[in-house]
C-alpha cells in the first residue's frame, strides 16, 4: 500500500502539469469578421487579456445561468480583461449566416457588447480548438498570447470553480 502511495504520489504532479501544459498554448491573432462581414482582427489582442465567448448560434442558452450569473454579480469586472462573443457561424445548419449578424447586431446595439463572426472555422482551426459543433466554448487568452483555459459543452460546478480561479490570476 506505501508503495501504492509513493507511486502516486511522483505521478500525480506529472498528469497534472501535463494537462496543464496541453491546455496552455499559445495562440496568434486571428481574422475573423464583423457583423457586417468585413475582416477584422481579435480585439486587443497582445494588449489585454482576453475572454473569448465562442458560440454556437444554434445552443445559445448553453450555460445561461453561468453568464447571467457572470454578468449580473460583475464576476469579472476588470480593465485588465476583455470579453467578447465569437459566433461559429460555419456549424449553424439551420440559419442563415446573413439573419444570424442581423440578430447579434441588433442585440449589441442594445447592450454595447462586441460580437464578431466566424464564418469558416477560422478561430478554429487557427487555433487547433477540435470540434466545435454545438458547443459553447468559453477561453482566456493573456496578453502575452497564452490560451490559458478553454472549456466546451455544458459547465460543471467544477469547470466554473476553475474557470474563476484560472480568471482571478489575471484580473
Amino acid at each position: 500500500m506505501r508503495r501504492i502511495l509513493l507511486i502516486f504520489c511522483l505521478l500525480f504532479p506529472l498528469a497534472a502539469g501535463a494537462q496543464r501544459a496541453e491546455q496552455s498554448r499559445k495562440v496568434s491573432d486571428v481574422e475573423v469578421r464583423d457583423l457586417d462581414n468585413n475582416p477584422v482582427m481579435l480585439p486587443n489582442f497582445g494588449r489585454k487579456h482576453l475572454l473569448i465567448f465562442y458560440v454556437d448560434p444554434e445552443k445559445p442558452n448553453m450555460n445561461k445561468e453561468f453568464i447571467d450569473d457572470m454578468e449580473q454579480n460583475n464576476r469579472i469586472g476588470s480593465d485588465n480583461i476583455y470579453g467578447f462573443g465569437v459566433i461559429n457561424l460555419k456549424d449553424a445548419k439551420f440559419y442563415p449566416n446573413a439573419l444570424v449578424r442581423k440578430m447579434a447586431a441588433k442585440r449589441t446595439a442594445k447592450n454595447g457588447a462586441t460580437v464578431l463572426s466566424d464564418p469558416d472555422h477560422l478561430l478554429r482551426d487557427a487555433w487547433n480548438l477540435g470540434d466545435v459543433n454545438n458547443k459553447f466554448v468559453v477561453m482566456l487568452v493573456t496578453k502575452d498570447g497564452e490560451l490559458v483555459f478553454i472549456r466546451k459543452d455544458e459547465f460543471t460546478q467544477e469547470d466554473i470553480d476553475e474557470f474563476y480561479r484560472v480568471v482571478s490570476l489575471y484580473r
